[in-house]
């Protein structure tokens, strides 16, 4: 009998690796040998793959871990009543890589075939679609029935048989010494029927890969990280039983103008001197369009203004929020001569009024005196 390769060494991680280092490390290993990615050589990418997913089966269980440490391969071998026998389809490796990189699907149930995985899909939509909601068409890659055996995994006009193994209950009891383990039956991978005469098309496995196309309706008031639920639409079960589920995650694009907190957005607003001075009325930006905004006189650079009802109804529900408007004072550029005169005879006259004209200016001044009198005090 061949010695089999070390599970630590199959996953690329120390004895003393964590859980998440083990899960992490099985996901990039399963991926770079999954024989549709080694295309020319696909029958040994499928025995590695196998093994690597064996490992991380006995790794990331926390007392077949132990008995692994302690007693080796010995410890889990199923014919000395460990751990779960490794004689498992490709198809159900498959389905349990991706299941479980998104999200994961149902369990199997005692003595039944396996729900399918759900799947995740990470959808981008600008700020003005997860506003105002949208409707959009999307393009995923899934396990789906088979046409031609109904996703029975029978060959057509045949269906499967009571398992000879566990004569249709789906485990096996091992019996090593004084101690029992009840197991799925790994004949027929605890779903109690066999497949003598395979379907042609999904080779037994009642699936077969498509890529499907779907209608998402995303819901007004979404932001980055929520996530919508169509039912259903994951990847089929095993051999007829129910489908997963399809989460799409929302992340919204930066926005040019806009950044938004909750049901509020945000904007800043370049002013130019005068209209800071005198005050004016001018137009801003909405999410529906223009509107006018009052700039008083004497407006200061990072003064906000808030316009309500401007901002988002959140998914959620609650009150619509509001657009919040910092203006900043533009200092004008590439001045003529006769310009900087004009302002070198504004900012004498604004001196000559003292403190009156920037009292913030001054303050700060005195603060600053007031702070190295102390020092030298």
């Amino acid at each position: 009998m061949a010695t089999k390769e070390d599970f630590y060494k199959l996953l690329n991680v120390d004895r003393n690796a964590s859980d998440a280092e083990i899960k992490k490390s099985y996901r990039t290993m399963a991926m770079k040998f999954h024989p549709d990615r080694n295309a020319d050589n696909p029958e040994a990418a499928e025995v590695k793959f196998k093994q690597i997913k064996e490992a991380y089966e006995i790794l990331s269980d926390p007392k077949k871990r132990s008995a692994y440490d302690q007693f080796g391969h010995a410890g889990v071998d199923p014919s000395m009543g460990g751990g779960r026998s490794g004689a498992e389809g490709f198809g159900d490796i498959f389905g349990d890589v991706f299941g479980d990189i998104f999200g994961g699907g149902g369990g199997r149930q005692r003595g039944g075939a396996q729900r399918g995985s759900d799947l995740r899909y990470n959808l981008e939509i600008s700020l003005e679609e997860a506003v105002a909601g949208t409707e959009t068409k999307i393009r995923i890659p899934v396990l789906v029935g088979c046409g031609e055996c109904k996703g029975s995994g029978a060959k057509k006009g045949s269906s499967p048989i009571i398992c000879t193994t566990c004569h249709g209950h789906g485990q096996v009891r091992m019996q090593q010494g004084f101690f029992s383990v009840q197991q799925a039956c790994p004949t027929c991978r605890g779903t109690g029927k066999q497949i003598k005469d395979p379907c042609g098309k999904c080779n037994g496995q009642g699936r077969v890969q498509e890529t499907k196309t779907l209608s998402a309706k995303i819901p007004a008031g979404v932001d980055t990280g929520d996530r919508i639920r169509l039912s259903g639409e994951g990847e089929a079960g095993e051999r007829g039983a129910p489908s997963g589920d399809l989460y799409i995650e929302i992340r919204v694009r930066d926005h040019d103008i806009f950044t938004r907190d909750g049901a509020n957005l945000y904007c800043e607003v370049p002013i130019n001197f005068t209209t800071a001075c005198l005050g004016d009325v001018i137009q801003v930006p909405t999410l529906d369009g223009e509107v006018k905004l009052t700039i008083p006189p004497e407006t200061q650079s990072g003064k906000s203004f808030r316009l309500r009802g401007k901002g988002v109804k959140q998914v959620r529900g609650g009150p619509v929020g509001d657009l919040l408007c910092k203006v900043k004072i533009e200092t004008p550029v590439q001045l003529t001569k006769e310009q900087k005169a004009l302002i070198a005879q504004l900012g004498e006259s604004l001196s000559s009024g003292g403190k009156q004209h920037s009292p913030q200016e001054h303050s700060w001044i005195d603060g600053v005196k007031t702070f190295f009198d102390k020092l030298t005090g």
